[in-house]
């Protein structure tokens, strides 16, 4: 009797076949290497698919990490999506104090959920969330990614074992995201901290699709990079904050602890300024006008909604946030799967939750997410 899992694969193995047609469907070798059709067939940033998805995060907190569960792959797949990507702190393999350690057994780990991709028909997006000298979350490690050569040696060191780890899977099933939401440095200092880890990852896997976050914490992008083929910029869809983290301790900011909820709405009007879907052009969609007239492809790499914002204005937001992404043709990427920001167990207060497959499912969020 074919299982539902079994039939999901299979759908998706039909599907990749009607994509590159029988005989260029992707073979790889025992090595991992492609044969020439298949890379004659892989995509490049120009030809990518429109991918929409999820945030993994089974490798972004490394006291919390924990084996990829294949349920996640299916049930992405199962509702139509095509994209994961995965924020992965080094630390999960790796140390603040000896940055040139590495536990094999997590890489294995990571391995496993590429292999999910394939076998489920995701791309699957692995993004070095902390790394040496950065991390846009706390703990702020003792280097300075962007001032020092040191961590910089050592973030090429992890890049290129990476690179060198899945060399010759084609792009249509992984990519690599440098760095997770680099700060607000000068255009010059990003540009040589992502030229070095393009070159390295390149040195070692030539045609590797590549995912740079923008700049000043993946607001807009870095034009700088504009000679770089191959690669996608990567924004996020959290403006305004006031709405995406309400009530939310880690940013540091007083007013989203102490904004009065009964005059939280979407639109709103705060301290003066007019939030509504043409503040979300300008914030979220405007920045990006001359990378994209450069021919640059654009993916959103995260948004979402905290679970503390009340759950009719969160989907109001969404859907405008939503319909503007639609308007120019940009994927995106939901932070996250299962958790505060998610569709399933995010733990909202008012929400009437769903029973699926052992978890709690915001029906009305994922309805929203497919139409979308």
């Amino acid at each position: 009797m074919t299982t539902r899992r079994n039939f999901i694969k299979k759908l998706a193995a039909s599907s990749a076949l009607l994509a590159t047609g029988s005989s260029g469907l992707i073979q790889l070798t025992s090595c991992g290497t492609k044969n020439d059709s298949a890379s004659a067939r892989d995509i490049t940033a120009e030809t990518a698919p429109l991918w929409k998805g999820f945030n993994l995060l089974n490798k972004f907190n490394p006291e919390a990490q924990s084996a990829f569960d294949e349920k996640d792959f299916e049930i992405i797949a199962e509702w139509g999506f095509n994209f994961v990507r995965v924020p992965l702190s080094y630390w999960c393999w790796s140390s603040e104090n000896d940055w040139y350690t590495i536990d094999e057994k997590v890489l294995k780990e990571i391995d496993q959920a590429v292999e999910f991709g394939k076998q489920y028909g995701l791309h699957i997006n692995l993004n070095f969330h902390r790394v040496p000298g950065y991390c846009i979350n706390a703990p702020k490690p003792a280097t300075n990614l962007f001032e020092e050569e040191e961590p910089l040696k050592a973030c090429v060191y992890h890049w290129k074992t990476f690179a060198e780890r899945y060399k010759g899977i084609p792009n249509k099933h992984l990519s690599f995201n440098l760095i997770n939401e680099a700060p607000s440095v000068e255009a010059e200092k990003y540009d040589k901290v992502a030229r070095a880890l393009i070159n390295a990852i390149r040195a070692e896997d030539p045609n590797r699709l590549i995912i740079v976050d923008g700049k000043d914490v993946g607001r807009v992008p870095l034009m700088t990079l504009a000679d770089v083929p191959n690669i996608i910029q990567s924004g996020r869809g959290y403006d305004p904050m006031l709405i995406s983290h309400f009530r939310a301790g880690w940013p540091g900011s007083k007013q989203l602890l102490e904004f009065p909820e009964e005059k939280l709405s979407w639109p709103l009007e705060a301290d003066g300024v007019k939030y509504d879907k043409e503040y979300l052009r300008k914030a979220s969609i405007e920045p990006w006008k001359d990378w994209v007239a450069r021919g640059g492809k654009v993916h959103i790499g995260e948004m979402g909604c905290f679970n503390m914002t009340p759950h009719k204005i969160a989907l109001a937001w969404l859907e405008d946030l939503f319909s503007l992404f639609k308007e120019q043709g940009w994927g995106w990427s939901l932070w996250n799967l299962s958790g505060t920001f998610g569709v399933l167990d995010s733990e909202r207060k008012d929400v009437k939750y769903e029973k699926y497959k052992g978890h709690l499912l915001d029906r009305e969020l994922l309805e929203l997410l497919k139409r979308s």
